[in-house]
C-alpha cells in the first residue's frame, strides 16, 4: 500500500488525467462564479435570485440527461480497453443520436417544464419574472448542450483529458467575455448572462466537433456502412439500461439540489440569494473532486474491460488517498477564506452576512462528500448504474428529507444539515458495497 501511494510511476499516471480535468472542470465553476459576481452586484438581490433559480433549472435538465456523458465515457474507456475501435465509433454516433433527439424533447417542453418548476417556488414576483427571462434563452441551446456532453464523454473514455480541457476552456473564455460585454457593456443584466451562455455553448460544439473529427480521422475507420447499419439496428440495449440506471441516480440528486434552491425560497430573496453564493462555491468543490474521479472512470472502465482486477484495485485505492487530499485542502481553504470569496461575489450586505452564517456547513461539505464523487467514477468507469441508483435512491428518501424534516425548526440550517447528510450516506453505501464485492470481483470471473 504505502509503495502504491508514493510510486512515482502511479502519481504520474494519475495527475496526468486528473490534472487537465480538473482544471477544466473548476473553470465550469468558475464560470458560474463570474455569472454570479457580475449579476450580483447589480442593485438588488433578485436579479442574483432569478439567474439561481433559471440555472438551477437549465443545469436539472443538463444533469437529468448527464448520463450521456457518465455512460459514454465508462462505455468508450471498456472499448478502449478492449482495443474495439469499431465499438468506440459505435458508441460515439449512438450517444450523438440520443442527445440530440432528447435536446429537441428538452425544447418543446419547455413552457410545462417551466411552468412546474415555478409552481413548486415561493419565489418573488421579481425573481419568477427574472428566472422565465434566463430559461427561456438558455433553453434554446439545449441539443448542442447535450451533444457536447456525449463528445467530452467520448474524448475523456479514451483517455485525452487534455484534449477535453481545451474545449472547456476556450468555451468559458468565450463566456467570460460575453458575460462582461451583454451585461456590464450592453447593460442586458440577466438577459446578457443567458445569452453569454448560449454563446459559449455553440462555441463548445464547434470545439468539440473539430477535436472528435480529428480523433475519428486518426483512427482511420473505414466501417461506416456497417456502423451506420449495426447504430440504427442493434447495440442499445446496454447503453439504454446503463443510462436509465444513472438517470434515476441524477433524478434524484437534482430533486436535492434543487430542493435546496426552492425551498430557501420560503425564508426570503435574500436567503435565496445566499444559498445561490454558496451552491455556486460547492460546485468548485465538486469539480475539483471530480477530476480525480474522472482518472477512476477512465482506469476503473479499462481494467474492468480487461478484467485486471489488481490494475482495478490500485485505481480505486489511489484515487481515494488523492481525493481525500483535496477535500482537507478544501475544507481549509473555506475555513480560511470562505467569507473573502463571498465578498468577491456579491456586494449585497445582508446576502453576504447570511451566507457568512452557512460557511461552516460548505467548509465540511469535503469531508462527508469525497468518498461519493470517488465511487460515482468508480461505478461508471465498470459501467454498474443499477449500484449507483440504489445507493442515490436510499440516500435521497431515507437519508436526505427525514434529516430535512426531523431538523426543519432551525431553518436553512436544517437544508444544509441534511445535504451533508446525504452526501455522507451516498459515499458509506457505495464505499461498502465495493469492499463487499472485493472489487468486482466477485460480480465478474476474468475471461
Amino acid at each position: 500500500m504505502y509503495q502504491l501511494l508514493f510510486s512515482k510511476q502511479h502519481n504520474q499516471r494519475l495527475w496526468s488525467l486528473a490534472l487537465p480535468i480538473i482544471i477544466s472542470n473548476i473553470s465550469v465553476p468558475l464560470l458560474g462564479l463570474v455569472d454570479t459576481a457580475m449579476i450580483g452586484h447589480l442593485s438588488a438581490a433578485y436579479y442574483l435570485g432569478g439567474v439561481a433559480l433559471g440555472s438551477t433549472i437549465i443545469s436539472m435538465s443538463t444533469w437529468l440527461l448527464g448520463f450521456l456523458r457518465m455512460s459514454t465515457t465508462g462505455l468508450t474507456a471498456q472499448a478502449h480497453g478492449q482495443q474495439d475501435v469499431q465499438e468506440q465509433c459505435k458508441l460515439l454516433v449512438q450517444g450523438a443520436v440520443l442527445a440530440f433527439f432528447l435536446g429537441l424533447i428538452v425544447v418543446l417542453l419547455q413552457k410545462p417544464m417551466l411552468s412546474m418548476a415555478m409552481s413548486l417556488s415561493a419565489a418573488s414576483e421579481q425573481v419568477e419574472f427574472y428566472c422565465r427571462q434566463y430559461v427561456s434563452i438558455r433553453i434554446w441551446s439545449m441539443p448542442i448542450v447535450l451533444l457536447n456532453l456525449v463528445m467530452l464523454g467520448w474524448l475523456l473514455g479514451r483517455r485525452l483529458p487534455s484534449v477535453a480541457m481545451w474545449q472547456l476552456i476556450i468555451a468559458n473564455s468565450v463566456n467570460i467575455v460575453l458575460d462582461a460585454w451583454f451585461i456590464l457593456g450592453l447593460g442586458w443584466d440577466v438577459a446578457g448572462a443567458a445569452w453569454a451562455s448560449v454563446g459559449a455553448d455553440i462555441t463548445a460544439f464547434l470545439v468539440a466537433t473539430f477535436m472528435v473529427y480529428r480523433q475519428l480521422s486518426a483512427l482511420r475507420f473505414n466501417q461506416f456502412k456497417l456502423l451506420i447499419k449495426q447504430v440504427f439496428t442493434s447495440g442499445y440495449q446496454k447503453i439504454i439500461s446503463l443510462n436509465a440506471n444513472i438517470f434515476i441516480r441524477s433524478l434524484c440528486l437534482q430533486l436535492t439540489l434543487t430542493f435546496m434552491t426552492f425551498y430557501a425560497a420560503i425564508y426570503g430573496d435574500s436567503t435565496l440569494a445566499a444559498n445561490a453564493v454558496l451552491l455556486n462555491l460547492l460546485m468548485l468543490i465538486s469539480y475539483g473532486l471530480d477530476g480525480i474521479a474522472y482518472y477512476a472512470e477512465v482506469e476503473v472502465g479499462q481494467a474492468y474491460g480487461k478484467r485486471a482486477w489488481v490494475q482495478l484495485r490500485e485505481a480505486v485505492v489511489l484515487s481515494w488517498f488523492w481525493s481525500a487530499v483535496m477535500a482537507i485542502i478544501f475544507a481549509l481553504l473555506f475555513l480560511s477564506f470562505g467569507s473573502s470569496l463571498v465578498s468577491l461575489l456579491t456586494n449585497i450586505t445582508k446576502v453576504k452576512y447570511i451566507a457568512d452564517q452557512y460557511l461552516i456547513w460548505l467548509a465540511l461539505m469535503p469531508l462527508w462528500s469525497f468518498g461519493c464523487y470517488l465511487f460515482d467514477g468508480v461505478y461508471i468507469g465498470a459501467a454498474k448504474g443499477a449500484q449507483m441508483r440504489n445507493s442515490m435512491i436510499f440516500s435521497t428518501v431515507l437519508v436526505f428529507f427525514p434529516f430535512w424534516y426531523v431538523l426543519q425548526d432551525f431553518g436553512n440550517h436544517s437544508l444544509w444539515a441534511a445535504l451533508s447528510a446525504f452526501m455522507l450516506s451516498r459515499s458509506a453505501t457505495l464505499g461498502i458495497h465495493f469492499v463487499y464485492q472485493k472489487g468486482f470481483q466477485n460480480e465478474s470471473s476474468p475471461s
